[in-house]
């Protein structure tokens, strides 16, 4: 069986680095609007709707291809949530981003993460304590979520995927 497990690192961000995430975050926010809109109501398949928009994802917004992609697997994903619960798809605030391994890397050496923003990457120090280092020691994780909370401080929730052993079973 495999356990997902999140850990969650506040970063260590100068002004410099709020004014390129808050950028980053708006424009990700925009795509998810963008795509939500131009996109047909029904339709939920992150593959066709990723062949309509796209080529104006990345123009109108500036992102990378990688996170064009997660704003459109983001609008695909929330759309089905709606639809089992009966609901609308609720507005896309500019307080988050989901990475994967494209564009986000750990470096345990120096306890810090490397996130693609609108103008390129930037390298960010984790404010992190030992229960953390301990989850993320000798980890190589391939997906997080760039968050700005409600007081302004920006984390990364870095995700974790491990098997677990039942007793009795073994998986291999």
């Amino acid at each position: 069986m495999k356990q997902v497990l999140t850990v969650s690192c506040k970063l260590q961000v100068t002004p410099e680095q709020v004014a390129k995430i808050d950028e980053l975050l708006q424009a990700f926010a925009d795509a998810c609007e963008y795509t939500n809109r131009t996109v047909k109501p029904g339709l939920t398949n992150e593959q066709a709707m990723q062949s309509l928009v796209y080529s104006n994802v990345r123009a109108r917004f500036g992102l990378s291809s990688q996170l064009a992609i997660q704003a459109v697997r983001r609008v695909a994903s929330n759309r089905k949530t709606a639809k089992h619960k009966s609901k609308p798809v609720r507005k896309f605030a500019p307080t988050s981003a989901t990475y994967d391994e494209r564009v986000f890397s750990f470096r345990e050496h120096d306890w810090t993460v490397s996130l693609r923003l609108l103008g390129g990457r930037s390298r960010f120090k984790l404010a992190i304590g030992n229960y953390q280092r301990g989850l993320l020691k000798g980890q190589t994780p391939k997906t997080a979520t760039l968050l700005k909370r409600q007081n302004g401080t920006y984390y990364i929730n870095i995700v974790r995927h491990e098997v677990v052993h039942q007793e009795g079973n073994s998986l291999q």
